[in-house]
């Protein structure tokens, strides 16, 4: 029999129910003749786009642009990463290369073709070529970029066919929340 593994803690089933991670996704109300039940999550990429949330506001209390990155593989998260260009005087330390660079160390392979970037803000022409050059599987972003954006708004780097690599693109994820959080950042700053 094969044992049923939970999609918010990734343990099995029966191991999860008092977990604190699922405490609000699983049900004892059936009584004891039946066993608990453990509901996958809805959307799995939210979580992930949380922890990239969580990132962004590390970088809005370092006073950078509050971008935030997640680096995933096979539900896993490999690394995390947020902007760090004042800090470090990098014009390269965008959160998504970050997570790239970090991620590609970690798994002994600069091929990222099964992971997931998830990343609060639409990525600019940089991060966009680095994630063709780095084969990534699939990138998941927050919010769009209508000034810099090179995933949708201004270009489409990840889907241009003439490149030796396309990523496939989900956006919109916490959309809103991403946006209120570089919207408050640069309300801060005026």
């Amino acid at each position: 029999m094969q044992t049923e593994i939970c999609a918010v803690c990734e343990k099995p089933v029966k191991d999860c129910i008092c977990c604190p991670e699922c405490s609000h996704i699983c049900s004892l109300d059936y009584g004891e003749e039946y066993c608990p039940v453990c509901f996958p999550e809805k959307n799995p990429d939210e979580r992930f786009m949380r922890l990239a949330l969580t990132e962004a506001q590390k970088a809005f209390l370092r006073d950078e642009v509050p971008v935030g990155a997640v680096l995933v593989k096979n539900n896993i998260v490999i690394t995390s990463a947020c902007n760090m260009r004042e800090t470090e005087n990098d014009p390269s330390a965008h959160a998504e290369l970050t997570a790239l660079r970090d991620g590609a160390s970690l798994l002994k392979s600069w091929r990222l073709t099964d992971a997931v970037l998830y990343v609060t803000k639409e990525p600019c022409v940089m991060c966009a070529g680095a994630m063709v050059n780095a084969r990534l599987g699939r990138v998941v972003y927050g919010c769009a970029d209508e000034k810099g954006g090179a995933v949708n708004s201004l270009y489409r780097i990840l889907s241009d066919k003439r490149l030796n690599h396309q990523v496939e693109v989900v956006s919109g994820v916490l959309a809103d929340e991403c946006a209120a959080l570089l919207r408050d950042f640069f309300q801060k700053r005026r």
